[in-house]
């Protein structure tokens, strides 16, 4: 059986990277640098709205037309990068850690990471695209070595794939899109006393129909689910209480164009309500775990970005709330305008872990 053909989740890309986020509502695109003293510059960037059904919880429904798309958004972000790192949800991914021994030469450890994960994988091998990364010594087992698995079904794999070069771009990382926002994230967490160190942290990614939370702890993944609220709600608040076509409501709100009680009679009350969804997804993880309490909440998503939002999540659970802009401490090129860098900078968390694939040693 082939590993994944698109180069490891994990490898070392030094030259020019698009980390590109395919979600349900839109395609972004991220362009990172490097200085000498290790600090980040956005080169481009850019977001190209989806028709509704072009997307479906992470499938491409209408290949062509998101192909389309996707030539679109690299041109509006004048990047001439072919090289693309891009992202499969964690649906459609099995990941599990296993324990093999230490010194094995990779010929060795391949088989026996294959022969492993066959026991995990509900599927055919030969059907399977499987790719693997040692992360480092196992915990009380000095003669072992920890080892991640990935292996996703061929066709999701070549979905993308194929998408990249249906655009004329050239896939050489497929990540899963919670590793990747993992990612992006940690240089938030790093910015907390004694770097988030031991602490319980709840990342939400507010989507536009369902958001995600992970709890993160010292950048390990402890608890992980899908919950069915986001965004398309407040579209579908404005529409009912404005009596217009939902469409109407998304462009009026887009354009903050909405009458002089919007704010008082829709936004407000739909931000408690997505602290009360919040606080209801974390009573899900206190009583499925042994824990009872989170030290930082972080929101991303295009939802976090609503003013006061994070006021909204703190009132509702109580818990220290942060936004999570992808770009903050980053500098910004001359391509990358500063007010839509800091307006839109919460939806580009995956697409900017994805761009930042480009530095792993």
């Amino acid at each position: 059986m082939d590993l994944i053909s698109l180069g490891s989740l994990w490898k070392r890309e030094p030259a020019p990277l698009l980390g590109i986020d395919i979600s349900s509502t839109s395609l972004k695109l991220v362009e990172l640098h490097r200085h000498g003293d290790g600090g980040l510059t956005v080169q481009h960037c850019a977001i190209e709205p989806l028709d509704r059904g072009w997307v479906n919880e992470g499938h491409v429904e209408k290949f062509d037309e998101v192909a389309e798309a996707l030539r679109r958004l690299v041109k509006k972000s004048g990047s001439k990068t072919k090289n693309v790192a891009m992202a499969l949800p964690g649906s459609a991914v099995i990941t599990k850690k296993i324990n093999l021994p230490a010194g094995l030469s990779e010929d060795v450890l391949e088989m026996q990471v294959e022969s492993e994960a066959a026991q995990y994988i509900p599927f055919p091998l030969a059907e399977v695209s499987l790719d693997f990364c040692v992360m480092g010594p196992a915990a009380n087992m000095p003669d072992y070595v920890e080892v991640l698995l990935a292996a996703s079904r061929k066709e999701k794999v070549s979905d993308r794939q194929g998408l990249a070069e249906a655009a004329g771009l050239n896939p050489v990382v497929l990540d899963v899109e919670s590793f990747a926002s993992r990612l992006a994230a940690s240089r938030m967490i790093d910015t907390l006393p004694n770097r988030g160190k031991n602490m319980l942290i709840a990342l939400f990614e507010l989507g536009s129909l369902t958001s995600r939370l992970q709890v993160i702890r010292n950048n390990e993944m402890i608890y992980e689910r899908d919950q069915n609220f986001g965004g398309a709600q407040l579209t579908n608040l404005i529409a009912r209480h404005y009596a217009m076509p939902v469409d109407e409501a998304e462009s009026k709100k887009k354009s903050k164009s909405l009458p002089a009680d919007y704010q008082e009679a829709v936004l407000a009350p739909f931000m408690d309500g997505m602290g009360q969804d919040m606080g209801r997804a974390l009573q899900f993880f206190f009583t499925s775990t042994p824990h009872n309490k989170v030290d930082h909440v972080l929101l991303s998503g295009g939802s976090a970005a609503l003013p006061g939002m994070d006021v909204a999540v703190m009132n509702q659970t109580s818990f220290p709330c942060r936004i999570v802009n992808a770009f903050e401490g980053m500098g910004l090129s001359a391509q990358v305008s500063a007010t839509r860098a800091s307006a839109e900078g919460t939806s580009y968390l995956v697409a900017t872990g994805l761009a930042m694939r480009r530095f792993d040693q």
